[in-house]
């Protein structure tokens, strides 16, 4: 298939190039340095799999997606057959170009995917609601083409690049009439699941809200109507209030350990001035953002001076509702509680959704504040 460019310019002095992989997905470059994107994807034509399908669990109205077809996904692979690395001669990857700043690409594994004809959730969920075809979007943000960096290694100037990425897809992905919510994250380390090693994060696009997006619009919801105020902005309030669990700050964000923390590190990072989505954000948040990222990320390591494996995510206002009383924040959660120990999500935890916690959340602001954090 012959390769369709097309280019755009960003903010931050950023432009995104799109090119066509051989299957026909999309791959976006994102760079600062004005690079021509022109390498051609020499690998063989492969087939995309069909699309999957979405269940209702009707024992808690909630869709379970069924991709079956991830099984034979790739798994771990050495250095030297990273699909995430650039390109070259006799190594040919997802990238085709030899060098990359940012890129984002549709997951050539995806659970979701788009549907070949439109489609409509059932307007009521019950016992006899029929599968329906699992559509969305799964894309892969890869941060650097350095294959043993970090988030918490990248430069500043590297971070707001891929932040500029970040609000780019979810600029474009609120635009598609089948998806209802945007979930950028990130998976850092075995002991979350990763199955590839390379710096990377991933964009799921839902055709519904996620259980804990529809539960935080539920309690939100009832706050506005109780109090006039939004959730999100009092609770930020409260912790610059009361100081004591706040890991750091500058002029347009905050972090902190919530009150009622479920893991054994746990941190927030929630604008000062508040917006339901990445796309929202001013250019002076998103200019301050990489400081206060990397510090936090570098606190988590600096705790057991060790690699804290964790999971990032965005939490946004979904794309049509709740954009009043919904704000972004970036969660970041380890299962680390201990060297050598894991805080494993058990019978409790996993079975009743009962979280126990083995930490005071204020132990663990302690800890993230005086430990040996690198910065």
């Amino acid at each position: 298939m012959a390769a369709q460019e097309t280019s755009k310019k960003l903010g931050a002095g950023v432009t995104r190039t799109d090119r066509t992989l051989m299957d026909g997905r999309t791959i976006r470059y994102y760079d600062t340095q004005g690079q021509k994107r022109e390498a051609q994807d020499q690998r063989p034509v492969e087939t995309q799999p069909a699309i999957g399908e979405m269940r209702l669990d009707v024992l808690t109205n909630e869709w379970v997606v069924m991709a079956a077809h991830r099984q034979g996904r790739i798994f771990l692979p050495p250095k030297e057959l990273n699909p995430l690395a650039p390109s070259k001669p006799g190594a040919l990857t997802e990238i085709p170009e030899s060098d990359y700043e940012v890129v984002v690409f549709d997951n050539r594994s995806p659970s979701l995917r788009s549907p070949e004809s439109s489609i409509k959730l059932p307007s009521e969920l019950h016992f006899e609601t029929p599968p329906i075809p699992a559509a969305g979007k799964c894309e892969v943000v890869c941060y650097t083409a350095n294959y043993d960096a970090s988030f918490k290694d990248l430069s500043p100037h590297q971070i707001r690049t891929v932040m500029e990425a970040w609000r780019d897809r979810v600029s474009e992905l609120s635009t598609l009439d089948y998806i209802h919510h945007i979930a950028p994250f990130e998976n850092r380390g075995e002991e979350v699941g990763v199955t590839l090693s390379h710096p990377h994060g991933q964009i799921y696009a839902y055709p519904y809200l996620p259980p804990r997006t529809t539960k935080m619009l539920e309690v939100a919801s009832a706050h506005k109507n109780r109090t006039g105020r939004v959730l999100m902005d009092d609770i930020v309030a409260r912790e610059l209030k009361d100081q004591v669990r706040i890991i750091s700050q500058n002029e347009e964000w905050v972090a902190y350990v919530p009150y009622a923390s479920r893991y054994p590190f746990e941190i927030h990072l929630a604008p000062k001035k508040p917006v339901p989505d990445l796309a929202a954000l001013s250019d002076s948040a998103c200019d301050a953002f990489p400081s206060i990222a990397k510090e936090i990320l570098l606190r988590l390591d600096g705790v057991f001076d060790m690699k804290m494996a964790y999971i990032a995510a965005w939490h946004q206002a979904p794309v049509r509702v709740g954009r009043d009383v919904l704000r972004l924040h970036w969660q970041i959660t380890s299962v680390r509680r201990a060297p050598g120990k894991l805080k494993y999500l058990a019978g409790s935890e996993s079975a009743f959704g009962s979280f126990m916690m083995d930490l005071w959340p204020e132990q663990s602001a302690q800890q993230l504040q005086i430990g040996r954090a690198h910065v």
